[in-house]
C-alpha cells in the first residue's frame, strides 16, 4: 500500500531511531517487524501520528484488519488534514468512502515533496506520456486551431503545458501545491500561475472563461468526477474543450471509481461517459491508452475529450 515518508522528529532521539528502523522494516517487507517498532515508537511518544500510521499500514499488510483500524484512525484523530494517508488505507479497507481516499492536504505534501524529482522520475523511470498523447488527441479534434485562453489543471512542473504552448495565446497553469508551480515559474511557459484546489477554483471562475481545459493525470487523485466536470463545463465556452486522461482497472467498480494499493483512483468508461453527459459535454473521445508504466508494466487508462 502507498505510503508517504515523513522525516519528522518525534522531539526524542531514541523514538527517532526506532521510527527511522521501523520505516526500514516496512520497506524490506518485515511488516511483523515493522509493526513490533511503532509500537515501541509509540510508547515513548504516544502522539507522534508518523508512527500511528505506519502501525496501521503494516497491520494492514499482515492482514489484521482491526488494528489497522484502530492505528490509522489514531492517525487521523491526531491529523485530521490526513497528510500522511491515513484515509487511503481506510478506504481500501472498507473504513471509509472511497471518495474520501485522498485529501487535499495529503496531495499537496505529496507533490511539495516530490517536486524536485518529479519530470526525471516522471518521464525517465515511468515513461509518462500523457501531455503528448492528449497534444496528439488535440491535433486529431481541432487541427490548427490556436485557443485563446487554456487552462492547464494540475499543471506540476508544466509538462502538459510545453506540449500545448504553442497551441493557446494564453496560458493558466493550475496546481495544489506550492513548489510545483514554483518549478513551473521557472520555466516561463505561462502566461498566469495559480497555487489553488482545481474545484474551488473552477467555481470561482467566470463562466465561459476558456476555451481550452486539460488535466492531465489529475483524475487519478479525484474520486468522483462530477465537481470537476462541472466546473468545467461552467468555465468552457461554447465550441470549447475538455481534455483529460485517466487510469483504468482490471477489477470490478461497483460505485464507477475505486482507490487502489498505488494511491490512484482507477474510472470506469462508462460511468466517466455518464458523468460527462450529465454535466452537459459530448464525448467525442474515450479511447484506452497507457499514460505511464508502474514497477515496469503498463498502467492501463484512457484518453477521454470532451466538448460543448
Amino acid at each position: 500500500m502507498a505510503r508517504l515518508y515523513m522525516s519528522r522528529s518525534t522531539g526524542d532521539l531514541i523514538a527517532d531511531r526506532r521510527y527511522g528502523y521501523a520505516q526500514s522494516c516496512f520497506d524490506a517487507g518485515d511488516h511483523e517487524g515493522a509493526a513490533d517498532v511503532a509500537r515501541a515508537v509509540l510508547e515513548l511518544a504516544p502522539g507522534f501520528a508518523p508512527a500511528w500510521a505506519l502501525l496501521g499500514q503494516a497491520e494492514a499488510e499482515r492482514g489484521h484488519r482491526d488494528a489497522a483500524i484502530t492505528a490509522l484512525r489514531e492517525a487521523l484523530a491526531l491529523e485530521p488534514e490526513d497528510v500522511l494517508g491515513a484515509s487511503i488505507t481506510l478506504a481500501r479497507l472498507g473504513e471509509l468512502p472511497q471518495a474520501a481516499a485522498l485529501t487535499n492536504g495529503y496531495v499537496r505534501t505529496l507533490f511539495d515533496r516530490y517536486a524536485g524529482a518529479f519530470e526525471d522520475h516522471l518521464t525517465g523511470e515511468l515513461e509518462y506520456r500523457a501531455p503528448e498523447q492528449m497534444r496528439a488527441a488535440l491535433d486529431r479534434l481541432a487541427p490548427g486551431r490556436v485557443f485563446a485562453s487554456c487552462l492547464d489543471l494540475g499543471c506540476g512542473t508544466g509538462l502538459m503545458g510545453s506540449a500545448v504552448r504553442e497551441r493557446t495565446t494564453h496560458l493558466t497553469g493550475l496546481d495544489i501545491a506550492p513548489a510545483m508551480v514554483a518549478k513551473a515559474a521557472g520555466k516561463g511557459i505561462y502566461d498566469a500561475l495559480v497555487v489553488a484546489e482545481l474545484t474551488e477554483y473552477l467555481a470561482d471562475l467566470p463562466a465561459g472563461a476558456h476555451d481550452l481545459i486539460l488535466a492531465a493525470d489529475v483524475m487519478v487523485y479525484i474520486g468522483d468526477p462530477a465537481h470537476v466536470l462541472a466546473g468545467a463545463a461552467r468555465a468552457l465556452r461554447p465550441g470549447g474543450y475538455f481534455i483529460f486522461s485517466a487510469q483504468s482497472s482490471a477489477q470490478d467498480l461497483p460505485e464507477g471509481f475505486r482507490i487502489g494499493a498505488d494511491a490512484r483512483f482507477a474510472h470506469g468508461k462508462d460511468f466517466l461517459r455518464r458523468r460527462a453527459d450529465a454535466a452537459g459535454f459530448t464525448t467525442l473521445l474515450c479511447e484506452p491508452v497507457t499514460t505511464r508504466r508502474d514497477a515496469g508494466e503498463p498502467v492501463p487508462g484512457y484518453l477521454v475529450a470532451l466538448s460543448l
